[in-house]
């Protein structure tokens, strides 16, 4: 976020080059109050229960270097159909120029009918950090240590 003189508020502006691969699909928008925009298939498909389909969303991107694509469920879909993306959040990287696809699985209990159009996931693009590792005998030492998963949980 940026100000301008007057203190207000500012977005940055980020642009991503999108082109288009099924010309009757929905572009994207984007809608400053939503972190994400909406994306469709271009397939009509079943996704079985249990089952999980890659499925094509109609456009390639071309994203800037120092950012990242991450492909999100749809919460609604989740809670209505138990259905959510497999991988989430999927990644984008800047070097990628392929097709757009959106791995889906159905942890429902009923087939799951997706059509042309459809939306199916969101998109969200997200500022990223290029650290510098650096490789060491020792570390500091934490209250939690080397305590893994669920090691921070209800006790």
């Amino acid at each position: 976020m940026h100000f301008n003189g007057s203190g207000d508020k500012i977005m940055q502006k980020v642009l991503i080059k999108i082109k288009m691969t099924d010309p009757n699909i929905e572009k994207m928008k984007f809608n400053p109050e939503n972190s994400g925009s909406d994306i469709r298939s271009t397939v009509a498909t079943i996704i079985k229960p249990g089952q999980r389909k890659l499925i094509d969303c109609g456009f390639k991107m071309e994203i800037p270097i120092g950012y990242e694509a991450q492909i999100r469920p749809r919460s609604g879909l989740a809670v209505k159909h138990g259905v959510t993306v497999l991988n989430s959040p999927g990644t984008l990287d800047a070097g990628y120029r392929g097709p757009v696809k959106t791995l889906l699985i159905n942890h429902g209990d009923k087939d799951f009918y997706i059509n042309p159009g459809d939306r199916i996931a969101q998109l969200v693009i997200a500022k990223i950090e290029h650290p510098t590792f650096i490789f060491e005998e020792e570390l500091s030492e934490t209250e939690r240590g080397e305590d893994g998963f669920g090691s921070t949980g209800v006790k």
